[in-house]
């Protein structure tokens, strides 16, 4: 597999506070990347950097070859990267569809076009049966599954996971956890901030550990586990992996 994504020495520092600090990775087309860390590790700023929310201070993303670093967020977005967000924000005054119509629209120009992609996703990931209901009948699992739905309706390339089993029952992080693990047979790479950390060892190609901005580790989920650095750093003992 060829490198879809790769990060060369990105930081970005908020005053005297580095949030990164030289980070450097790459990302394999169609891989399922993990990225973990404690709270303040660097992972929120790494997401707002790669989606175009941040200019870093110095360093590269290129992207398919080109460098989008500093690109603006909706340009980056038609680009082939989506992204959802920790506390899911759609619009509450439209129904679930809708909301999926409006993020497909930025690449399908006909609003007949968006329903098909929007309908299409809500299949995949098990929303239809709510199509047509008001966002503010969902639960806190369903409204997760709709951030997920409203990137997937972009059509991306790669899609930025960020803590997206937060809150859920573990019924419902099964659910999400096999929709998440479906993407890369459908040619969408992903990145996966998570801090369940039994779905992400479990689902995840390959993990990266951010602490203090810095990346300390880059290896296997079983490698992870026992990585004396990331136990020290976040996990506090080794895992054993289900």
């Amino acid at each position: 597999m060829s490198d879809l994504l790769t990060v060369n020495n990105v930081s970005r520092s908020f005053g005297a506070l580095y949030a990164l600090r030289n980070v450097s990775f790459s990302v394999k087309k169609n891989e399922l990347l993990g990225l973990i860390g404690p709270n303040g590790a660097g992972k929120s700023t790494l997401y707002n950097v790669m989606a175009g929310a941040l200019k870093p201070d110095s360093g590269a993303i290129i992207f398919e070859g080109s460098n989008i670093a500093g690109w603006a967020p909706y340009h980056v977005a038609r680009r082939g990267i989506a992204r959802t967000f920790q506390i899911p924000k759609p619009y509450r005054q439209m129904t679930v569809v809708e909301n999926v119509i409006l993020s497909a629209l930025l690449r399908d120009r006909a609003v007949s076009a968006a329903r098909q992609t929007a309908e299409a996703v809500l299949t995949d990931i098990g929303l239809t049966k709510y199509a047509n209901a008001p966002v503010s009948v969902l639960t806190a699992g369903l409204l997760k599954r709709l951030e997920v739905a409203r990137a997937l309706a972009l059509r991306p390339q790669l899609v930025l996971f960020d803590e997206i089993m937060a809150g859920l029952t573990p019924s419902e992080v099964k659910v999400m956890t096999g929709i998440v693990m479906d993407l890369p047979a459908r040619d969408i790479t992903v990145i996966w901030v998570e801090h369940v950390l039994y779905a992400i060892m479990n689902a995840a190609h390959r993990i990266l550990v951010l602490n203090r901005g810095e990346l300390i580790a880059d290896g296997p989920p079983e490698k992870i586990a026992k990585d004396p650095a990331t136990i020290k750093a976040y996990l506090g003992e080794e895992m054993t992996l289900a």
